[in-house]
């Protein structure tokens, strides 16, 4: 008999990992900007302006990584 081609499990581990891996990063950024935002809020006493700015900052960077790292590979290997 012959077996079928599955995805293997390591590979579905592999990917949840790594997708796991990211979203802890991503919360761990949005954190620790939002306790910079609110230290640095203490020290300039601008109320909830730097802990608005700071997290939005930091998604913004992470998704202009995340888009940039998954993008068109086509593009990246003719050069």
């Amino acid at each position: 008999m012959e077996k079928k081609s599955s995805p293997s499990p390591n590979s579905s581990n592999r990917m949840l990992l790594r997708y796991a891996g990211l979203g802890a990063q991503l919360l761990a950024a949005i954190g620790v900007s939002v306790f910079l935002g609110v230290k640095a809020d203490e020290w300039w006493n601008t109320s909830p302006l730097m802990t608005l700015a700071l997290p939005l900052l930091v998604l913004g960077g992470t998704f202009y990584k995340l888009i940039r790292e998954t993008g068109n590979k086509k593009h990246d290997e003719s050069k």
